[in-house]
């Protein structure tokens, strides 16, 4: 019997296919990389039995870098990265991806590809062909196929296994050049930016001065709104507003045909004509039926903009929501630039489907007995049809935001069917003193559409009478008012998700997938930052930047060459375009924009001056430099870093905690003061030198090691001597002891977040030469003061293994760091494994140990 692999783009995906195609008759085992299960059973395959296996990968199998050698940033100018060799490497390496395909794949027939449709999915195709077909049995037919659907129904996915066809190289190959595209350019500037400013200046508060092709030109739409609010100058003027009362006693409120006049002694004139005039004559009654049209069917770039704008959700959050109601099966494919249904689309069965729903059934049932309108036409980009509703589900079967949004995903497929909105407009043309005015109402006549999105009815217009020509009004008064000019397109000091959102789309930066990533990005890098209402507020530095891009070159923030960029990736998704030239080309043209951006960053350079203050006039003192003996200077905005201003010499920090003077110890190598970092009580803590942190001092040290991770092997701050055990959790991490976290003790792992709590209230606990017989654990002892000690017969002292002992097994308690970030970098390498206090002894890892405490961990 022969076997096809299939393979989805994520775990719960391939779970919800694998029902579907097996009817629900399906085993399952976990996979050999924890993350990834496999479906099994059998079926019909191009007309003989066979046996199915579906899987999925997690994302991205294999993403593109540079190789090691040019990620070192001290080593590296930027500007050999436009040239650097690129390879691709392990999107996530804890998973062992390929591995777990290939194995997965061994002596396999054929292969079906489940990944998502889009640009981005195809890529992904390649990528598990590349892993696979190695390892497959050879056969003289066809043996990859492609499965292409838009919604995770029993209809699409028999239909799209009954459907199948090749995958399109070349839209895998458009993704793989805006790849190494985006990392080319953004690798470059980026480096070069960050060194550049964040040596010179101390209240930046960014970790990354980072330029993105398609982030910097989002950033730039924000700053131009910013920039037009400022330079706006707003003028008087001044307009005339008129109430006359009605036959029926009523008032009525009458606008002005000039509008507003800028000239207060003009416009005074003709409010003495007003009032000297006798009473409003009426000119005209003009009724019209009107409609107010039913809205387009959802694409993405809609859906995002409702839900940042009416809903008070991110675009990034939208996504996430979205994607998760796609894979359980509750709406179609959300990555959608369509908003047109095709002619063959079953409207009226998937309309079928809500009709017993307990909010709108009613409504439903209705439209379908009276007849569905035909969906305007819209946009046909040729991918997926728009996003809709593929079965009906309750607000309890749907967390808060998700049914927020699967809400109005209905209700908006529900009013692209629905009746427009009509109503009657009536509008009265009056005379006063020569002057004309108008007053306009409408009347509601069938509410339509709006009856299922009943935000966008109809204001409550009072109805206007039928008033008769030549009938007169008497004028009851008259309004001058003074008002200032505000131009109307930025009535707020910032700029709204939603309208940013549509600015992209209109310029054609990023796609409907990669928009709310690049939004997120300005907003995580401290370009922008969120106030109330959803907008977004440019700060200093995304103003001065986008400011020194335009005094360099304009093109770095305009859209414009972004999106000329994405034409030419969509001509090769096409096979219109060479895959070799458009990438060379669009890398040829930035590289000769990088070189002249650093010729002249002293442009730049003196917008920076202006706005920040620099290294030398930021922080506070903290420790002394281990060669001047001077106080270096701690600058605490992002990153967090120390600065001597008499060696003139920055010392990177680790971030997201807090840095303080560590008892006035000094290093024994260098002679600089100690600091502590720490994430608080329930995080970690660990010591580290300022220039052993930047300076490796051993071969088997890399930079960004704290002493927690330091092979000295005597110094009483090292691990080599307050080492534990090996971590009950990861592979390369140790146990150490934290010595400052007394009466509360701790160790936690030099690696992963783990946290071991232990003997609360000791007053001393230290880490012996001896190891554990069974499990190869230094052994720990630990002193109580007299009457408080929870030993056995009240006894002060104890010394025994942390993890085997019977008497220390119920005081320990495992638990995971809060608010932790790996400071990026730096691991110990196994070959480096035998030095330091017990590393050597074959001590394992006590993890059956520790499952025998289960019942006492926390």
């Amino acid at each position: 019997m022969k076997t096809v692999l299939m393979v989805a783009e994520k775990p719960s995906l391939a779970q919800s296919l694998a029902k579907i195609l097996s009817n629900g008759n399906m085993n399952s085992r976990k996979g050999s990389n924890g993350a990834c299960s496999i479906h099994e059973y059998t079926g019909k395959f191009n007309g003989e039995q066979v046996f199915f296996k579906m899987t999925s990968v997690c994302g991205h199998v294999m993403g593109c870098d540079f190789p090691g050698k040019y990620n070192n940033w001290d080593k590296v100018d930027p500007v050999e990265l436009f040239t650097a060799p690129i390879s691709k490497k392990e999107a996530n390496p804890n998973l062992h991806m390929p591995t777990f395909l290939r194995k997965e794949a061994t002596s396999v027939d054929y292969l079906v590809l489940w990944l998502d449709c889009d640009k981005e999915g195809e890529n992904i195709c390649f990528e598990v062909i590349d892993c696979v077909r190695s390892v497959m049995n050879r056969l003289s037919t066809q043996q990859i196929y492609r499965a292409r659907f838009s919604a995770i129904t029993d209809t699409d996915i028999k239909h799209a296994m009954n459907h199948l066809v090749q995958p399109n190289k070349n839209e895998a190959l458009s993704v793989d050049a805006r790849q190494e595209l985006d990392l080319r350019i953004g690798c470059a500037f980026t480096r070069y930016q960050t060194r550049f400013f964040q040596g010179k200046y101390g209240d930046l508060d960014s970790t990354l001065i980072s330029y993105g092709p398609c982030q910097t030109p989002t950033l730039g739409f924000c700053v131009e709104r910013h920039d037009k609010i400022q330079s706006f100058k707003p003028e008087p003027y001044w307009g005339i507003n008129v109430q006359v009362q009605l036959p029926n006693g009523k008032n009525l409120y009458l606008d002005w045909e000039r509008v507003r006049l800028f000239d207060k002694e003009v416009a005074q004139m003709f409010v003495n004509r007003i009032k000297t005039g006798d009473g409003a004559l009426v000119l005209e009654t003009i009724q019209k039926r009107g409609e107010k049209q039913r809205p387009l069917a959802l694409n993405t770039v809609e859906m995002l903009r409702v839900a940042s704008s009416g809903l008070g959700m991110g675009p990034q959050h939208t996504m996430q929501i979205a994607e998760r109601l796609y894979t359980q099966g509750y709406i179609s494919y959300p990555r959608t630039e369509t908003n047109s249904y095709p002619e063959n689309f079953d409207l009226r069965g998937t309309l079928r489907q809500q009709a017993s729903h307990p909010v709108w059934g009613k409504y439903v049932t209705e439209l379908l007995q009276n007849g569905i309108e035909k969906p305007k036409k819209g946009h046909d980009a040729g991918d997926h049809p728009p996003i809709t509703p593929m079965k009906a589900a309750t607000e309890g079967e749907l967390d808060h935001d998700s049914w927020k949004l699967y809400d109005y995903i209905t209700r908006n497929f529900i009013a692209t069917v629905s009746p427009n909105c009509t109503y009657l407009q009536t509008t009265i043309y009056f005379e006063i003193g020569s002057e004309k005015f108008s007053c306009t109402g409408k009347v509601q006549v069938d509410p339509g559409f709006t009856t299922i999105m009943p935000w966008m009815q109809l204001g409550d217009d009072e109805e206007i009478p039928s008033l008769k020509k030549d009938e007169k009004l008497s004028v009851e008064e008259v309004f001058f008012t003074r008002i200032r000019t505000r131009d109307p397109r930025f009535r707020s000091q910032a700029l709204y998700r939603s309208a940013i959102i549509s600015l992209m789309e209109k310029h054609g930066i990023g796609t409907d997938a990669s928009i709310p990533v690049h939004i997120n990005n300005i907003c995580e890098r401290n370009y922008v930052s969120i106030i109330p209402g959803r907008k977004l507020k440019p700060t200093p530095l995304g103003i001065v930047l986008v400011h020194g891009y335009q005094k360099i070159d304009v093109d770095l923030v305009l859209p414009t060459i972004r999106s000329s960029v994405e034409q030419q990736l969509a001509l090769i998704a096409l096979g219109k375009a060479d895959f070799l030239e458009v990438k060379q080309h669009a890398i040829d043209i930035f590289h000769r924009k990088f070189r002249y951006f650093v010729d002249c960053i002293t442009a730049m350079d003196e917008l920076f001056e202006m706005t920040f203050s620099s290294l030398a006039d930021s922080g506070r003192p903290l420790s002394r430099c281990g060669k001047c003996r001077r106080y270096m200077k701690f600058v605490q905005a992002k990153p967090s870093r120390l600065y001597c201003c008499s060696c003139d010499e920055t010392f990177s920090l680790p971030q997201n905690g807090n840095i303080k003077l560590y008892k006035e110890l000094k290093c024994p190598l260098d002679e600089f003061e100690l600091v502590l970092w720490t994430t608080g009580a329930k995080g970690k803590t660990y010591p580290l030198c300022p220039y052993c942190y930047n300076n490796p001092p051993f071969n088997d040290m890399r930079k960004g090691m704290g002493c927690n991770e330091c092979t000295h092997p005597t110094c009483s701050h090292a691990f080599a001597q307050n080492g534990v055990s090996e971590c009950v959790e990861c592979d390369n991490g140790v146990l150490v002891l934290d010595l400052t976290s007394g009466p509360k003790w701790r160790m936690a792992c030099n690696k992963c977040s783990v946290v071991i709590h232990f003997f609360e209230g000791a007053s001393k606990v230290s880490v012996k030469d001896e190891s554990c017989e069974e499990c190869g654990a230094n052994v720990v002892e630990v002193a109580f003061k007299e009457g408080k000690s929870p030993l056995p017969e009240s006894s002060s002292e104890h010394t025994g293994c942390v993890f085997c002992d019977a008497i220390f097994k119920p005081l320990i308690e495992k638990h995971h760091a809060v608010a932790l970030r790996r400071t990026g970098g730096a691991r110990v390498s196994r070959g480096g494994r035998g030095r330091g206090r017990g590393r050597g002894r074959g001590r394992g890892k006590p993890k059956d140990k520790m499952a025998q405490l289960a019942a006492y961990f926390v």
